[in-house]
């Protein structure tokens, strides 16, 4: 039997009839048939508002997102004010619950620098000896792959958890920058550069000076990315890879192998991968907008877009 007739004959099997979903009040993903959000679990760390509910209709509203209480919006609009980084201190009240004081903020920072490098041998014998084409799919096996360099990956006490998770937090960018480095080199022939990170600069200067060749990023670029990370930290714990995290560490599994699975879920393009349909959406408005002055020929091209009139 050829396996294209295989594969009719298992679509015809198992599929199951909508209504039978709506029958027995089963959800199918994250969301209610009214476009709200299926509750999965109670935080006191991160909330998402983006609807109320007026006699049981769904109402859009301004978004908003909280962390343990505070509009992040205050938290952005405080650090963009006193021009300094606040990814750092954004962690530290996700995890902490509280924002540090100076002395606080200062200790933590140091815990970030001291974690930021990977273990010997560990950039030659999993980055650069298996490299991927895609990064997240790097990550994620990097990640599995910190395991083995844990002298005791499988405690799951508070404080065996917390530091793992710090030091995850302080390795990402490291992990990140070295596969997309490797990826350039041997998926897309381009030139292998590797830096160490710099003790004393943030998470967003390290990362901006891990991928470029030169080592040299803007102000501009730095605030920007560190504002992109305050942003995407934490979001309520009812979207797909914080659920995926919720579910997996229910079965007392250990930490890398619960942030994989995580990863593993960002990677998917209904999820964190719909970022990278954004970056080609945008390339396609560079190649077919002739005068980015113009902003009558902008708006056509966007309406176009939103139309769907092609």
């Amino acid at each position: 039997m050829k396996i294209e007739n295989i594969v009719k004959t298992i679509g015809k099997s198992y599929a199951i009839e909508k209504e039978l979903y709506e029958h027995f009040n089963v959800k199918r993903g994250l969301r209610n048939r009214d476009g709200s959000g299926v509750l999965v679990g109670l935080t006191r760390i991160g909330s998402v508002h983006g609807y109320i509910k007026d006699e049981q209709e769904v109402v859009p509203v301004e978004g908003k997102l909280f962390y343990r209480g505070i509009d992040v919006e205050d938290l952005v609009e405080d650090i963009k004010n006193e021009e300094r980084m606040g990814f750092e201190e954004t962690i530290y009240l996700l995890l902490y619950g509280t924002l540090p004081n100076k002395k606080e903020l200062k200790e933590f920072n140091n815990f970030l620098d001291n974690f930021r490098s990977l273990p010997y041998g560990f950039t030659e014998n999993m980055v650069l000896k298996s490299p991927s084409g895609n990064i997240m799919n790097k990550l994620a096996r990097s990640v599995l792959a910190l395991y083995s360099y844990d002298d005791n990956p499988d405690d799951l006490s508070l404080f065996s958890t917390l530091r793992q998770c710090i030091e995850l937090i302080a390795r990402f960018p490291i992990l990140i920058s070295y596969g997309f480095q490797a990826k350039s080199h041997y998926f897309d022939n381009g030139s292998l550069f590797l830096h160490n990170p710099k003790k004393g600069l943030g998470t967003a200067q390290n990362f901006l000076r891990l991928i470029r060749p030169d080592k040299k990023f803007t102000e501009l670029e730095a605030k920007t990315l560190d504002i992109s990370l305050i942003i995407h930290a934490e979001h309520g714990g009812g979207n797909n890879s914080a659920f995926t995290t919720h579910v997996v560490t229910s079965s007392n599994t250990d930490t890398y192998s619960a942030i994989a699975a995580a990863v593993g879920s960002l990677k998917g393009p209904r999820h964190g991968g719909a970022s990278i349909r954004v970056i080609n959406m945008i390339d396609e408005i560079k190649e077919n907008v002739k005068n980015w002055e113009d902003e009558k020929e902008i708006r056509e091209y966007l309406l176009k877009i939103l139309n769907r009139s092609f």
